[in-house]
This record gives C-alpha cells, sequence and structure tokens, in this order.
C-alpha cells in the first residue's frame, strides 16, 4: 500500500467512525539518479530529525517569555508542529497536534513528476498543479468542458499530476452568467470524476470559500458544504480561504503606501461584529475535519502574519492548523521569498507548504509581448485595436488587461527581456526557463499552471517530468537580474489613477 493510499484509507476510516486515532503511517524516502539532489534531500530529512531530538532556543522568546515567549508558550523551539514550546504547545499541558512530517518532503516519483508532502500534513501532491480558474469561463480562449476533460485526462490519468485547484467563485470571468455561473468549475471537476470513475483517493482537490466579510463560521461551513455537493464527492483534500478574512491591504499582490490602520476599525469590517477571528476561523475548520469533510485547510493571498497568527492559534487551541499558504510567485514576483512568508512557513518553524500561482505572470513570461505590446499599452490607436480584435492572450483583453497591469510595469517589462536573454543563451524558451525556476525554489510545494490549450499542457507537464535541475550559473544569472530590482512588478510608472480612476496599487490620490 502506498503512503498517499494510506493517508487517505485512513482519513476514510475516521469518517466512519471519529473516536479511531489516525494511523501512523512510516516515512517513505525515493531515491533519484541526480546525485546532488539526493544528497541536498537527505540533508533537509537530516536537519529535521535533528529538530525533533534537539530543540533549539528561540531567539524571539525568552523561557520565562521575552519579546513573544509570554504570548506564545514557553521558550523552547520543539519540532515542526509537533513538539513543545513555541510551535508544538501554547502552554504546558496541552496536547499538540500531531504532524506527517516535513513539509516539501519528496514522498514519490509517479510516470516522472515528483510528489511532495503538503504542509506537515499527510496530503500529497504534485510538483504541477491544474489551475482551473478560466476554466468553462467567458475569456475569448477559456477551455470549454470538452477541453477541461481533456486535461484532467492527460494529466491526472496519464502524466502522475494528482493535483486540481478551484474555488467556489470560479470561473472567473463569468460573462453574462454572472453570479449564477459560480461553482461551474467545481460542477466540471465532478462531472469528469464520475465520467471517468476514478478513484477519489487519487485526486487531490482544493477548493476555496470566496473571502473577505464571506468568511464567518457559518458560511465556512455552508459553503464547503455546497462545494461537496457541486464536485460530487464526501470530502475536500484543502478548503482554502480565497482571501484573508480580515482587513489586509494588498496582502499579496502588493503593499499600499501605507497601513491605513483606521480601516482596522472602519464600519467595512467592524459592521455585524468585525471580522471573523483567527479563533473562530480555526475552530470552524477544524468542525469540518472532525464531520470528515476536509482532510486540511490553507490560506491564499495572504502574509507571514496572516500564515503565523492562524498556525499558532490553532495551536494555542489544540486543533489542526492550515497545511498550506496560496501566492503569486514568479521570476518577477518573488517577494513571498522575501517578505517573511518563506521564512514562516519553514519546515523548522511553521511547516506549511506554498501553493504558487501566476508562475508566467498572466502571460508576460510566455514572452509572447516583448516585440509588440499589450493592446492597452500600445501607443498606436489601430494596433491596439487589432490587438484587442485578436488577442494572444489575456494580457490583450480589456478585462485582464487592466487588472493586470503590474506585470506589465517599465520594470517588470525590462526584467522579461533580460530572462529571455538568459533562457535563450541556455536553449530553452522563457516559459521553460520561468516554470523550471519556479519548482526549484526551496519554498515551493507545487506550481498551479492553467492552460487554454492542449499544446501548453503538454509543455507544462515535459517542464516537471524528470527534468535535471537549473545549473548554479543560470539561477545565479537569473539572481543578478532580480538584484537590480527585487519587487519590478511594483515600481509602476504608471503612478497615479489607472484605468478604473483609482490609484494602481489602492494609493489614494488627492
Amino acid at each position: 500500500m502506498t503512503m498517499e493510499r494510506a493517508a487517505t484509507t485512513t482519513f476514510s476510516s475516521r469518517k466512519k467512525n471519529m473516536t479511531t486515532t489516525m494511523t501512523v503511517l512510516p516515512l517513505l524516502l525515493s531515491f533519484f539518479s541526480a546525485h546532488a539532489f539526493q544528497v541536498s534531500q537527505m540533508a533537509t530529512n537530516n536537519n529535521y530529525n535533528r529538530l525533533q531530538q534537539q530543540p533549539r532556543r528561540s531567539v524571539l522568546m525568552g523561557a520565562g517569555g521575552g519579546f513573544l515567549g509570554g504570548f506564545f508558550g514557553g521558550g523552547e523551539r520543539g519540532p515542526p508542529n509537533g513538539g513543545g514550546g513555541m510551535i508544538g504547545r501554547a502552554n504546558a499541558g496541552d496536547k499538540p497536534f500531531k504532524r506527517s512530517g516535513p513539509t516539501n518532503e519528496i514522498i514519490k516519483v509517479v510516470n516522472g513528476m515528483k510528489r511532495r508532502r503538503l504542509g506537515g500534513s499527510d496530503i500529497i501532491v504534485s510538483e504541477l498543479g491544474l489551475g482551473t480558474q478560466r476554466w468553462v469561463s467567458s475569456d475569448f480562449n477559456a477551455p470549454n468542458e470538452e477541453d477541461c476533460f481533456a486535461f484532467m485526462d492527460e494529466a491526472i490519468l496519464k502524466n502522475g499530476v494528482n493535483l486540481l485547484d478551484t474555488a467556489e467563485q470560479y470561473p472567473i470571468p463569468s460573462g453574462a452568467g454572472g453570479p449564477a455561473r459560480e461553482g461551474d468549475t467545481e460542477l466540471v471537476i465532478g462531472k469528469w470524476m464520475r465520467a471517468r470513475n476514478v478513484p477519489r483517493r487519487d485526486v487531490v482537490i482544493a477548493t476555496k470559500i470566496t473571502g473577505g466579510r464571506n468568511v464567518t463560521p457559518r458560511n465556512i461551513k455552508k459553503d464547503c458544504e455546497d462545494s461537496l455537493k457541486r464536485l460530487g464527492t464526501d470530502y475536500i483534500d484543502v478548503y482554502q480561504l480565497h482571501w484573508p478574512q480580515r482587513y489586509s491591504p494588498q496582502a499579496n499582490w502588493g503593499q499600499s503606501l501605507k497601513y491605513n490602520i483606521e480601516n482596522d476599525n472602519s464600519p467595512y469590517w467592524r459592521g455585524g461584529g468585525g471580522p471573523t477571528s483567527f479563533e473562530d476561523l480555526c475552530l470552524a475548520m477544524e468542525g469540518l475535519i472532525q464531520e470528515g469533510k476536509i482532510r486540511g485547510w490553507g490560506l491564499c493571498n495572504d502574509n507571514a502574519y496572516g500564515l503565523t497568527a492562524c498556525t499558532r492559534t490553532a495551536k494555542a487551541l489544540g486543533v489542526t492548523p492550515p497545511c498550506s499558504i496560496q501566492g503569486d510567485f514568479s521570476l518577477i514576483d518573488r517577494k513571498s521569498e522575501e517578505n517573511g512568508v518563506a521564512e514562516a512557513a519553514s519546515p523548522f518553524n511553521e511547516n506549511v507548504g506554498f501553493m504558487s500561482y501566476n508562475a508566467l505572470a498572466g502571460g508576460m513570461l510566455t514572452g509572447k509581448y516583448i516585440d509588440k505590446p499589450a493592446a492597452l499599452d500600445e501607443k498606436s490607436r489601430e494596433s491596439a485595436m487589432s490587438a484587442l480584435q485578436n488577442p494572444r492572450g489575456r494580457m490583450d483583453t480589456r478585462g485582464w488587461g487592466g487588472t493586470l497591469y503590474r506585470y506589465r510595469t517599465e520594470a517588470a517589462q525590462s526584467a522579461i527581456r533580460e530572462y529571455e536573454k538568459i533562457a535563450v543563451a541556455n536553449g530553452m524558451s522563457l516559459t521553460e526557463l520561468s516554470l523550471r525556476w519556479c519548482k526549484q525554489r526551496s519554498l515551493i510545494t507545487t506550481t498551479l499552471v492553467g492552460h487554454s490549450n492542449m499544446k501548453q499542457l503538454k509543455e507544462s507537464i515535459k517542464f516537471f517530468q524528470n527534468k535535471d535541475p537549473l545549473s548554479e550559473q543560470v539561477m545565479w544569472d537569473i539572481d543578478v537580474v532580480h538584484m537590480k530590482n527585487r519587487t519590478p512588478i511594483f515600481s509602476s510608472n504608471r503612478v497615479g489613477k489607472d484605468w478604473l480612476g483609482e490609484g494602481e496599487i489602492g494609493e489614494p490620490i488627492p
């Protein structure tokens, strides 16, 4: 019995008898031909085991409290999400939540596709996941239901992919159907599962509750049950908050010019009792776990504060902490490595997996807009209208083109041209360089990629299967470009009002 099957079987058994203790699963190590990769993986596991055996003192906490000690409990730092101290327990006597191992640990390889542990959970996901935001949407080149079935056949049944990421709000854009069409993407996934008679354990389904003020204990339960009905399944593997449940300005898309502290007490957030507390959020998710409706839960578009607050609150309550956080991540958007998220998510800290999306920056990192700009950036009206009428991709449409300007700033486009030179010099496309770089970053558990056609999907699969790591020289060349402008998507040359007459990143304009 494989580790994945054992984990799913155990989960199913728990649904029948909630008092049964989850089976302790052995950690299985996969061995790979690349010696350097093998040594790196062994070192990671050895460090994890050493941390379990020898808890170390947290520099942020004194044994008697200190800066953070009084809030988070004792000063000893135990193993990731599974022992004493800052992570393992909030107060002496609390029963720690048992985790299965370090996040991103490689468990197995299926058809050339590596599968990694998501957070400290027993949920195992492929390095490539299918992003479904535009499935059956009103976009000009969105895949229809037949296309979506073909994508899942190719990726899941033939090539070792096992992760589907969706949301109750998908498809986007929903077009003339508006809110009435929300949830259609989940319906398509459910229809495919039934049509192909796919064993439930063979697919990891991650879906989302719409964020913001919608996140309440009541809605968490109701929306989850609605998703279960549309998906035609009795459990969801990872149930995520699409956006934070609190005021968090541009938590994922970039920081506003300032944190408007007055908004914390605004009528929008404080009306009706205020935003859902971290305590109520964790308890609501634990309720779904105990009912057997979800296996784990996660965050999306959040930051280091939200991630840490959720994990620490869960530990204090003695309930299941989040196993994942999902965020925008690409060659031109590396903020999650530098703003505290990577440190917080580390297996030696909060032990949370990272699902990256927009690895191709809305299509900019395919190179298709390098020689000829996107429609809304064209100085020639004639050229702009031509691109709008015959779009190459999302950037040539009014909707996506307007909302995704951050990927087209002068700084971002300058960096993209430099990355293309690196790709060409090393005999690969910019798309290949972008995806292989992304999957090679230590933060990343899985990369979610959306596709408009089968050719794109097959290319993505090829880049994730049986590929040696990019060389140290290539990685360094990329870093050199990055260090010239560490956040090019937020270095806007269109300071001031955007196409809606508002600030590009939400900044107030007199």
